[in-house]
């Protein structure tokens, strides 16, 4: 590419007339010299950190260093903030917002004038929602991860935040732990900046991105308080600007080959099922053509080679000092279109070539894996006309066909009402049917999918169970758990009409969900369903309950999918 091409900023700051002088003297109360406006490549550092967002806290000092590289290359540093999106307090759910903050990233890079973008990504929804906006402009774009926190320490053993919260109810009932000793978990599992330190939604997204080609090499998995991740930031800085002047735009690494090797490293580390969601809703701003069956053709039959929590017992910290994602992707080469590009200039398979492992019993070598078919696999039936999606390495094996009772419930209030009344009939052979949870019912599509089990059975020492629903499950997570039931209950998907006491088959390895009961039966209850009301009738949440697109769509909305562009025709004078 050549480099004397015009800058899009040039629209901006190259011109002589009023717009031009405009947009320079009010730029020139931040003190830039002349020399700014005259060449310099404009990056933009879209930065998601928030006080609001603990995993994210410590990107405002990241921005800084950031804007070291950009200048050192010669480019124009300027720092932009976004919606962030705190997984741990936002409520009913961060995934209500994730459109919402696309929308924010997209408007704000194509309004201003920018000429590449580096996001600053941490927690669950802000690698998604920034990609998502991003590609729907589609200018030179680079990811810096913000990195796991370090370990969690408890009692002398590590412990993982986020996949402790899924046995506090059981640790409490069953295993009597005092108020102190919860306490002292508290204090210890989170002990420094970063997110979530298990293969949950947060590394899984930073993993996806690398897989993708949109880091530089070996960015996912450094913690975020090691040194290296600054100078894997710094040095994203730089390479910005020189991705500008080859004009390397995200739509010349997002292609199919890159979506491809993106879901073999899913599954090969055992991502989070959430990486379904946001990756079919990137390749939709993108415009790549990928189906939800693309993730279980090109996704279920790869073996687990990351030995991490919720599937393994390792965390992200581990991960990084036996190599880190490089080693998979070596080691999943003969899976791969090696040739894929990336940020970097050279292609994923060239990156990877020589990455060494230092820990066989965290990263496995492919002959010998910790499980042979591993990923997601999606299932089809009565009960899931446009699929559903279930995670075999963190699933039960005995329950992965299985035929059982279902216990309903038509809300997660309704749940929390009863699941724990001694009267509720249920055992562990029964299925769990949680309705009403998904984009629309919601709304948002919380992680509620893996909800806790009933206390008598859980004193019985019963440990899981099916559970079925229409919303997600956090990365961190794991259980024999089937999500992301399209169509959902709250627009009339077959989930809408399960009655307690109807009888439930699994059969993964058919891939097959189905309601046994006639197709007559069915039918009746069709007609006889009415839809329930919308939760809002205003504002943002209206406008999500009206144009959200189902779970095997990406659950983005419908009016997002595609790209307007970069260009913008109009000025403000």
């Amino acid at each position: 590419m050549s480099t004397q091409r015009k800058l899009r900023s040039h629209d901006w700051f190259g011109k002589s007339d009023k717009m031009g002088f405009v947009h320079r003297s009010w730029f020139r109360t931040q003190g830039y010299p002349d020399d700014y406006f005259t060449g310099r490549p404009v990056i933009g550092i879209c930065n998601t950190w928030s006080e609001l967002t603990p995993c994210n806290g410590h990107l405002r000092d990241f921005a800084e260093v950031v804007k070291r590289g950009v200048l050192e290359a010669g480019g124009f540093p300027v720092e932009f903030p976004v919606t962030s999106l705190g997984e741990t307090v936002m409520r009913p759910t961060t995934m209500l917002f994730r459109n919402l903050a696309s929308m924010d990233v997209e408007e704000s890079i194509r309004a201003n004038p920018l000429d590449g973008v580096v996001l600053l990504t941490g927690c669950d929804k802000t690698t998604p929602s920034t990609l998502m906006g991003a590609c729907s402009v589609d200018l030179p774009t680079i990811v810096v991860p913000g990195g796991p926190m370090l370990n969690g320490r408890f009692r002398g053993e590590c412990i993982g935040s986020g996949s402790f919260n899924w046995l506090i109810k059981e640790k409490q009932g069953v295993e009597n732990y005092s108020p102190q000793d919860i306490h002292d978990v508290e204090t210890g599992v989170a002990r420094s900046q970063g997110h979530c330190m298990t293969m949950g939604t947060a590394s899984t997204m930073a993993c996806m991105v690398e897989s993708l080609g949109l880091t530089l090499p070996g960015a996912a998995a450094i913690p975020a308080v090691d040194a290296r991740k600054k100078t894997m930031a710094q040095m994203s800085g730089r390479r910005i600007v020189e991705m500008v002047r080859e004009d390397m735009k995200l739509s010349h690494i997002l292609t199919r080959a890159a979506f491809e090797n993106a879901i073999v490293i899913n599954s090969a580390i055992g991502g989070s099922t959430n990486f379904i969601i946001h990756l079919l809703a990137i390749a939709g701003r993108i415009g790549v053509e990928l189906t939800l069956d693309d993730l279980d053709r090109f996704g279920s039959k790869v073996p687990l080679l990351a030995n991490l929590k919720p599937s393994g017992k390792y965390l992200m910290e581990d991960f990084y000092y036996a190599g880190g994602l490089p080693v998979v992707i070596r080691e999943m080469h003969p899976l791969l279109h090696n040739d894929a590009p990336t940020v970097n200039g050279k292609t994923i398979g060239e990156n990877n070539a020589a990455a060494p492992c230092y820990n066989a019993d965290v990263i496995a070598p492919a002959i010998r894996p910790f499980q042979k078919d591993a990923g997601v696999a999606v299932l089809k039936g009565n009960l899931a006309e446009n699929g559903a999606v279930i995670k075999p390495s963190a699933a039960s094996p005995h329950l992965l066909k299985h035929r059982g009772r279902a216990v309903v419930f038509e809300s997660i209030e309704d749940y929390h009402a009863r699941i724990d009344d001694p009267g509720l009939d249920i055992d562990e052979n029964c299925v769990i049917v949680l309705k009403g949870v998904g984009p629309v019912g919601y709304p948002g599509m919380p992680e509620v999918g893996n909800v806790d089990l009933p206390m008598k059975l859980l004193q019985k020492g019963v440990r899981d169970m099916i559970r079925i629903s229409d919303g997600r499950m956090s990365g961190t997570a794991g259980g024999t758990v089937i999500l992301h039931v399209s169509p959902e209950s709250a627009v009339g998907g077959a989930l809408a009409l399960v009655k307690d006491g109807d009888m439930i088959q699994l059969d993964v390895a058919a891939r097959r969900l189905h309601l046994d009961i006639g197709e007559e039966e069915l039918a009746r209850r069709k007609a006889q369903w009415t839809p329930p009301a919308p939760r809002t009738t205003r504002g943002y949440v209206r406008f999500y309950i009206d144009h959200v697109q189902q779970a095997h769509l990406g659950a983005d909305l419908d009016r997002l999918r595609g790209g307007s562009g970069d260009k913008v025709d109009r000025d403000l004078h």
